[in-house]
């Protein structure tokens, strides 16, 4: 096996060598192969993709359709993105200068990321906030400001907007706004957006608005703040979530012209252009199978009532979360350790896999994050299991 020169060691860009790996996989890699474990971890669909999207997959592939697409993805996705945006929030993309498809959300983050940052722009995200973003912004030279929003229901309110740019000065480059919010779960009201669009409009700022869970959401409607200040806003989104569709890799930014040509050249560097298959079964959920998460949300639905009932019952405080699949539950103050090693001998002990709240920045600490989007038959295991741990007198059904 070979072993790096003695003479190129630490020659690595340093700004990815100073930064550590996602504390949701390095816990759950962890965890993994614990006995017993029933795991609520990652942010995995519990369901397969719709039948008649495998299907235009698989119809891809058999005409031979495996030369390169365009750049910014096949026409026929960019026209079914647009198509969707349209008839979800009314909002008016050109599919041929103003859609970029990307390998999934994470991949559009990165190109919008590194189109947009200068070394020393700073990037506002309102905490507890995926993990992803940190790294994204350090390794395009930005900086990232983070904004903890624990104290008011993890939702970040157009006064403490306010507060961190005036605080932070002209630096600020943009916010990133996630919602259906991961790890919590929290959606955000028309009019809680439209407080923060105000703010924003007279600033002179971008915000990246993460709506990957826009389609799983319970009792709400979804509202983008891209039909707000449209002018401001680089809308991120993709099938990963909403088609069950992780593996596929398929996402996409809409956004003005004017920064998608850069956006889309930084794409164009990463990857060339998505696989023509997966672009084939996304232009099809997009196009004929708006009804499918539709379906998908009953179960979750009742899978999130489900494990809050069963929290309550435990001495867990919860905000029952509107949208995506995940429960941010407060460690109950009899517990003195910190979210890490309560994790983990949730795990170990337990035989409970969580996300210790600690990995989503500050506000999180105090907290573990749970992925609801497993089966009944695991999520039942995992609550008989957490209230084993918890010596609790509650009977879990």
């Amino acid at each position: 096996m070979p072993k790096l020169s003695a003479a190129l060691q630490g020659t690595v860009n340093q700004k990815l060598n100073s930064i550590g790996p996602s504390g949701i996989r390095a816990f759950d890699q962890k965890i993994t192969g614990t006995p017993g474990l029933a795991k609520l971890t990652l942010g995995e669909p519990g369901f397969n993709t719709p039948e008649h999207v495998k299907e235009a997959g698989i119809r891809s592939i058999r005409e031979n359709d495996s030369h390169y697409s365009a750049q910014k993805g096949t026409p026929a996705l960019r026209n079914a993105i647009s198509g969707f945006l349209k008839m979800r929030h009314g909002l008016d993309y050109d599919p041929k200068t103003e859609i970029v498809a990307t390998i999934g959300a994470t991949e559009a983050l990165a190109a919008s990321l590194s189109a947009m940052l200068n070394p020393g722009d700073k990037v506002i995200i309102p905490t507890p906030a995926f993990a992803l973003y940190v790294p994204l912004i350090v390794i395009s030279g930005g900086i990232p400001v983070e904004v903890d929003t624990s104290q008011d229901n993890f939702v970040l309110t157009a006064k403490k907007l306010t507060e961190t740019l005036d605080r932070e000065g002209d630096a600020v480059k943009a916010l990133i706004l996630t919602y259906p919010n991961n790890p919590t779960g929290v959606e955000y009201s028309e009019k809680e957006l439209q407080d923060l669009a105000d703010v924003i409009a007279n600033r002179p700022m971008f915000v990246i608005a993460d709506e990957i869970y826009s389609e799983l959401t319970y009792g709400v409607t979804h509202h983008s703040i891209a039909s707000m200040i449209p002018e401001q806003t680089i809308l991120i989104n993709g099938l990963s979530k909403s088609h069950a569709m992780t593996g596929y890799r398929v996402g996409y930014i809409a956004a003005p012209a004017d920064f998608i040509k850069n956006a889309a050249k930084m794409h164009a560097f990463l990857v060339t252009a998505p696989s023509n298959p997966a672009q084939a079964a996304a232009a099809e959920a997009l196009a004929n199978g708006l009804d499918d998460p539709k379906e998908m949300c009953v179960q979750y639905k009742k899978s999130r009532d489900y494990v809050i009932g069963c929290l309550d019952k435990l001495g867990f405080e919860t905000v029952p979360p509107k949208g995506a699949f995940y429960i941010f539950a407060k460690i109950p103050e009899r517990y003195t350790q910190n979210s890490v090693d309560f994790a983990t001998d949730l795990a170990l002990k337990g035989k409970v896999g969580v996300i210790p709240g600690s990995a989503f920045g500050p506000g999180g600490e105090g907290y573990i994050r749970i992925s609801y989007a497993a089966s009944v038959e695991d999520l039942h295991a995992a609550m008989t299991n957490m209230a084993a741990f918890v010596n609790a007198d509650a009977t879990i059904a």
